[in-house]
């Protein structure tokens, strides 16, 4: 076999060759990356890859020539690979360069993975616990699920996370989740590296399985979690399920996404059977699978990535599969707005509705409503952009359109069937879409056309009509001070996780207490006491220095001051208001004043009878005040 990494130097220039023509499921591609070596540093030149190459096998050795893809600049796009006795002699660009065998994989990732007291890390499942006709029976680890993509993990000495004061759950979130990326990957930096950090935390406040919460700034895809509530288990299935998890979410890192998702990479890639819902892939939901299900999909799963995600992980170019380098899912094409079908036989619609008038600075907010055409229809209940089966495109003032990608991404192994009918003719989302990976959508005044597009449960593709958002030109010089202090990159991440105590955001949180203090009547001041106000209500989580866990308790004395000014204000929209009430109702009984939290929930539901909303919607915020209050009585 010839197949794997070869390595080699000429002078200033070197070289990593991937030889992919035998072997356990060869790809029959040459690649290779450059590297410019100066001293004791290297830099990165470009990449290039011969994706049809002619293979002649001889009795001195194996030819392969073919014409490559290259990212930069050159004279010839001729390739030429000569292998003989372990050496690859490799022509390109025309210069000649003789590469020993390296190593039987093509990349190899030094994966450090953390785990907090309480939780056990997954080990191993054996693919012959269960049926699986299509797998062999063998003892699958990580690392060998990895190895089967010619992938070589190198596991970092595993570290265990002591907690110094108990919160009452240990449940993360996502301003949490970043904050400890920060502080406890050792290897965490500005640069691109073959290199990750895996969490195994207790559980996320949203319940997920696992996230890739690294999606923001210009280093991403370095660390992601699993959460052992969610997953835990020792039968076989809970193991299984496991394996699937944190393959799952290292694939994530890698670049590689959701199956029916690659038709939103930039440059767009072809979707696999139904729609990508078809695919047997480490990167598909089991339960989404089509047709079938779940059983189905565990019926016939391999336990391997498709083909072309198995190209994209051996061969994609370096910026786009290494740790740190190019942002999640993009290359180089732009996203085009969503078309509405030719046919539409869903009996689903889906709606935007945000106000018409946005401030410069303002966090934009849309509400998404996806509701049954006439006859009953059945989907899941993931409508937010977060959860990525909605996806949201803007065509900014400049005409060019941008697609909304989440700071966070959050991935749900387990769906929530509704039922949409005449009792309950539709469901609501709010989702804050002024900031994501991509920093601000809405940073210039003018007219911006937004349009999103959901994937129901049976692979159907939901569009909703065009909605106009006009953003307006500051009028006073307050408004463009606090139309500056508003669209910091900090800011943006800060509104993206309703708050943060990460040392990494302090200039953000900075910025808003200075509208608060400064500005303080300005109409964009509520957004900046909700942001402070919401943080206030719950604990933080911190890794120190001393790689432990410490537990800041919620301040409720901070929250009620700033949350009950929001409500005062009544300028937010009504599913976000909805959530403040509620999260100041919690801190009304964290401070032991039960009455006065069930007084607010009263409050709430008084305040929404009187904006003459649909009676089934009223009656869904009348059951959500009832079940906080029994949910607070339970706290207390």
């Amino acid at each position: 076999m010839i197949s794997g990494l070869y390595r080699g130097q000429d002078g200033d220039s070197r070289v990593e060759l991937r030889v992919d023509v035998d072997g356990p499921r060869p790809a029959g591609r040459v690649s290779g990356d450059l590297f410019t070596v100066a001293g004791a540093t290297t830099t990165y030149v470009g990449s290039f890859a011969v994706h049809a190459p002619k293979l002649d096998v001889e009795p001195e050795g194996t030819r392969i020539d073919g014409r490559g893809v290259f990212t930069f600049p050159v004279v010839t796009e001729q390739v030429s690979v000569r292998v003989e006795d372990g050496v690859a002699t490799a022509v390109i660009d025309g210069r000649t360069y003789r590469l020993p065998h390296a190593s039987p994989y093509f990349r190899s990732v030094l994966l450090e993975q953390d785990s907090v007291v309480g939780t056990v890390p997954f080990v191993s499942y054996d693919t012959g616990a269960l049926p699986s006709p299509l797998a062999r029976p063998r003892t699958l680890s990580v690392v060998e699920a990895w190895a089967d993509a010619g992938v070589e993990l190198r596991l970092a000495e595993p570290g265990v996370i002591p907690v110094d004061g108990s919160g009452a759950d240990l449940a993360w979130d996502d301003a949490e989740l970043h904050h400890a990326m920060t502080q406890q990957f050792s290897q965490y930096g500005e640069a691109a590296a073959w290199r990750v950090w895996l969490l195994v935390a207790s559980r996320h406040v949203g319940g997920y399985r696992g996230i890739m919460f690294d999606y923001n700034d210009a280093f991403q895809r370095q660390g992601a979690a699993v959460f052992y509530d969610a997953v835990k288990g020792e039968t076989p299935q809970a193991q299984r399920a496991q394996l699937r998890t944190y393959v799952h979410e290292l694939g994530h890192a890698f670049n590689l996404l959701h199956s029916w998702q690659k038709n939103l990479a930039t440059p767009p890639q072809p979707l696999g059977p139904h729609g990508g819902f078809g695919d047997l892939s480490w990167m598909n939901y089991v339960q989404h699978y089509q047709p079938g299900g779940e059983p189905a999909y565990w019926a016939a799963f391999p336990f391997q990535f498709t083909d072309a995600e198995l190209i994209h992980i051996r061969h994609g170019f370096y910026r786009d599969v290494a740790m740190g380098a190019g942002a999640f899912g993009i290359g180089a094409a732009e996203v085009q707005p969503f078309e509405q079908p030719v046919e539409d036989l869903s009996g689903l619609r889906l709606e935007l509705r945000a106000k018409e008038w946005f401030s410069l600075g303002e966090p934009v907010v849309v509400e998404l409503k996806l509701s049954t055409r006439g006859e009953p229809r059945t989907t899941h209940n993931h409508l937010h952009p977060d959860t990525e089966f909605t996806q949201v495109s803007i065509t900014q003032p400049s005409g060019r359109t941008v697609l909304y990608r989440p700071m966070m991404r959050h991935c749900v192994d387990r769906s929530r069937e509704v039922l949409l009918d005449a009792g309950n003719p539709a469901m609501y989302r709010g989702a804050y879409i002024g900031h994501g990976r991509d920093g601000h959508y809405f940073q210039q005044p003018g007219e911006y056309h937004v349009r999103a597009q959901y994937v129901a449960a049976d692979g159907s593709r939901i569009v909703s009509p065009d909605l106009v958002i006009k953003v307006r030109f500051p009028a006073t010089a307050a408004d463009h001070k606090v139309a500056e202090l508003m669209l910091g990159e900090d800011q943006g991440k800060l509104f993206t996780l309703l708050g943060s105590d990460s040392p990494a955001l302090r200039s953000g949180n900075e910025a808003l207490e200075e509208v608060i203090d400064r500005h303080g009547t300005h109409p964009l001041a509520v957004y900046a006491r909700m942001v402070k106000g919401l943080n206030a209500e719950r604990e933080f989580k911190r890794i120190g220095h001393d790689r432990r866990l410490r537990v800041r308790p919620p301040d409720p004395k901070e929250s009620i001051e700033q949350l009950s000014a929001v409500v005062r204000e009544d300028a937010v929209d009504n599913i976000t208001l909805n959530m403040v009430m509620r999260r100041l109702a919690r801190a009304e009984a964290r401070q032991g004043d039960l009455d006065r939290a069930y007084a607010v929930l009263d409050d709430m539901v008084s305040i929404f009878e009187a904006k003459r909303l649909n009676p089934v919607v009223l009656g869904q915020i009348r059951q959500q005040a009832e079940l906080t209050k029994t949910a607070l009585q339970a706290e207390a």
